[in-house]
């Protein structure tokens, strides 16, 4: 089923009919999961993640970074392809930070948002990332979620992400106006930790973001989810002798190899 052809090629979409027929499936898509969240409270923003990477059914790491630098004002938190979200963030933040250079002006939270919808609207959902964009500028607090596919919403609160669904469970219910510093860190963490909880493609850890006017404070493993519940109060000791030895070798130390030593030709 190959074709010479130059023009656009139809071999997999032939493929996947004839998968379609024969065993009744397609080929699925690779699916990712995270817990991704952001609230705005009385003096700014705050955004919440969760540290599990997956590959597939395996969790490839469990202490992962999924809230990515923007601006020194600004900053986003990714879900999708690890790829795909680090390169995105990374490729817009360095883009306004030219601009910051050129003008001499803070970044705009609407500027990022309006840069990160028109790349993702250009590939049509290819790239697989779905932010939560928040930051403080000269308007005040903004929040942003941002679709693969390039559309935008602006939020008091929101979550993305496969736990999406068990964090604004938490937010529906404990979310209000005015919220103090404190309360909306224990409301994120909550929503993320709800998330880590139901949610197989979320786990490990709660990263915090929180941004004001005056700066950025980031709480890395402000949760700590995957401490041990219990551990040995006396030390296990294993005797010498329990395992049986089926083979033994000896190898020489380096003190003991031969060193041939051959003066350098000078002559020339």
């Amino acid at each position: 089923m190959k074709s010479d052809s130059k023009a656009f090629g139809t071999e997999l979409m032939v493929r996947n009919e004839l998968l379609l027929k024969k065993a009744g499936l397609a080929p699925g898509f690779t699916k990712t999961g995270t817990t991704i969240v952001g609230l705005i409270y009385k003096d700014g923003v705050v955004l919440g993640a969760d540290t599990r990477s997956t590959a597939g059914t395996t969790v490839a790491d469990k202490n992962c970074e999924k809230i990515h630098y923007i601006a020194p004002n600004i900053y986003c938190c990714g879900a999708g392809t690890a790829a795909d979200t680090e390169n995105v963030t990374g490729m817009i933040s360095s883009q306004l930070e030219l601009h910051r250079y050129a003008t001499g002006k803070q970044s705009r939270v609407n500027s990022a948002m309006t840069l990160l919808k028109s790349h993702l609207f250009k590939y049509q959902g290819y790239i697989s990332a779905a932010l939560v964009l928040g930051g403080v500028d000269c308007k005040g607090p903004q929040l942003f979620t941002i679709y693969p596919h390039g559309s935008t919403d602006s939020l008091p609160y929101c979550t993305m992400g496969s736990g999406s669904l068990n964090a604004m469970a938490v937010f529906e219910a404990g979310y209000k106006d005015g919220m103090t510093r404190e309360e909306g860190i224990d409301l994120v963490t909550r929503a993320i930790r709800s998330g880590v909880y139901n949610d197989l493609g979320s786990g490990s850890n709660v990263d915090v973001c929180v941004i004001t006017k005056d700066g950025v404070e980031y709480l890395r493993n402000h949760e700590f989810l995957q401490g041990k519940t219990y551990s040995r109060q006396h030390e296990k000791v294993i005797p010498p002798g329990t395992t049986t030895v089926l083979r033994q070798r000896e190898y020489p130390s380096l003190s003991q190899l031969p060193i041939d030593v051959q003066a350098m030709d000078v002559s020339s």
